[in-house]
């Protein structure tokens, strides 16, 4: 366990190493700042005190992280709420199948930026246009997800219940949705990851605060610095809230745990 928890952290130290020797060269910094730079305008961005001297950044990452985080949260709540019923109605029922199934693969592959003129244009300038991209982002992984998780509910599984007299709704809640679980929690994993591409866009365009709009205000102004440190802030972020359904998936499926022990 030592050995692989140090074999882990071997490739990032080797690329700091050498990011900060490109980064230290003369000229590089405008382009590249090194890891000591972006550290020091991470530090002054988190805990500078706002509105002192010339760095408009002091003091507001915070803020500007919890503008993005709760943007992800309304968005892809909102996206959970709709694509898992209508994925498990998909895969299960073959009427909802005809009817929604082509319409889903049809919208899917269309980029999340393709839909920011008609977020702006529906919503203006506001948090529900940021919101209705997350909203997109999460729901077309999670739908498909939730719809191959009950296309594979094993068949025995659905005759035994049916013959102690499950009704189409138990049916629905007590096999189908616990069968199907898994795929639900990998499409919610790839939906979050998406949603957090999703805010980033709509930050940069839709709205006025956020991770995403000091991204490009930042590198609008050339703060090269501050646009690596939201960068890693925002993989942070987006690696803390998949471990987040990590961790409640662990406890949702302790049967599957079980099982595989």
């Amino acid at each position: 366990m030592k050995q692989r928890n140090i074999l882990s952290i071997v490739v990032p130290i080797v690329l700091l190493a050498l990011w900060q020797i490109v980064g230290s060269r003369p000229g590089m910094q405008a382009m590249l700042p090194s890891p000591s730079l972006v550290l020091s305008a991470w530090y002054e961005w988190i805990f500078g005190q706002a509105g002192m001297g010339l760095d408009v950044y002091k003091g507001t990452w915070l803020a500007n992280v919890q503008y993005s985080a709760s943007r992800v949260a309304v968005g892809f709540v909102m996206a959970m709420v709709v694509a898992i019923p209508l994925g498990l109605m998909i895969g299960w029922s073959r009427i909802t199948a005809v009817m929604l199934d082509p319409m889903v693969q049809m919208f899917r592959p269309i980029p999340i930026t393709a839909w920011l003129p008609f977020s702006i244009a529906a919503f203006g300038i506001t948090n529900m246009g940021s919101i209705s991209l997350i909203f997109l982002g999460g729901f077309f992984a999670i739908v498909v997800n939730a719809t191959q998780g009950a296309r594979d509910v094993d068949k025995n599984l659905v005759r035994a219940a049916l013959m102690m007299g499950a009704s189409p709704w138990t049916l629905l809640l007590r096999v189908i949705l616990p069968a199907a679980l898994p795929n639900i929690f990998t499409g919610m994993r790839l939906g979050l990851g998406i949603a957090w591409t999703a805010v980033v866009a709509a930050e940069m365009v839709a709205v006025k605060s956020g991770l995403g709009y000091v991204l490009w205000d930042a590198y609008y102004v050339g703060r090269m610095d501050i646009v690596f440190a939201d960068m890693a802030s925002i993989g942070m972020m987006g690696f803390l809230s998949d471990r987040l359904i990590i961790w409640i998936e662990r406890r949702v499926l302790t049967w599957r745990l079980l099982q595989n022990h």
